[in-house]
């Protein structure tokens, strides 16, 4: 490697997403993250976040421009820890109805994302604390209590085809699929980095892996 440092974290940069808040809760519990567009150093880091805000197809526009969607297809197959934050973990899925119209995503995982109801009664989007009802004990909710309250803000809910991939679930006039991880591919709708203490014990979950 020619005396390149190991990077333990590496948080892609594709121009989408809030990336300066992610590193700063790594940095905070004492994990170093390196926020970067560098195939090489993503796929020489020990793991990979894939953040994300905005719409879904500007998302993959960007990703497909920066020759991103190789680097994490290959990051993914070769069992590198994987965790998509928010519309990141949206990507990760087969496709999102977004603008009225199927737009692929990456197809990691099995499964679709659709748009709130508007008819319920509730605002979209869905802003701030809920809870979450865990499904998987172990991996980025070992430890993590029951009910516990995690940040939101997303118009747009993930149904994941496979029901044993589904890591926590929330409700917001519906119960939809808030967190996801299958092997090394992990997803959180949430946004771990601004979910106070649960959320930074989520990352040193993911730390931890």
């Amino acid at each position: 490697m020619g005396g390149m440092e190991i990077i333990m974290i590496a948080i892609i940069d594709y121009g989408v997403g809030n990336l300066a808040s992610v590193n700063k809760a790594f940095s905070f519990i004492g994990v170093d993250s390196v926020i970067t567009s560098e195939p090489e150093q993503i796929l020489a880091a020990e793991k990979v976040v894939l953040p994300g805000v905005g719409a879904f197809a500007d998302a993959m526009d960007s990703l497909e421009k920066s020759n991103m969607t190789a680097v994490i297809r290959q990051v993914a197959g070769k069992g590198t820890p994987l965790l998509g934050i928010c519309l990141g973990m949206q990507l990760l899925f087969d496709y999102s109805t977004e603008g009225g119209e199927r737009v692929p995503g990456l197809g990691l995982l099995k499964g679709s994302v659709t748009q709130f109801p508007l008819d319920m009664g509730l605002k979209v989007p869905h802003m701030g604390w809920n809870s979450l009802g865990i499904k998987q004990r172990d991996g980025l909710f070992r430890g993590i209590r029951e009910n516990s309250y995690v940040y939101f803000v997303h118009s747009y809910y993930l149904t994941a085809q496979e029901r044993s991939e589904v890591a926590a679930a929330c409700n917001y006039g519906i119960t939809y699929d808030a967190a996801v991880a299958r092997e090394n591919i992990m997803g959180t709708q949430f946004h771990p980095e601004k979910s106070g203490e649960v959320g930074l014990n989520i990352l040193r979950n993911f730390a931890a892996l």
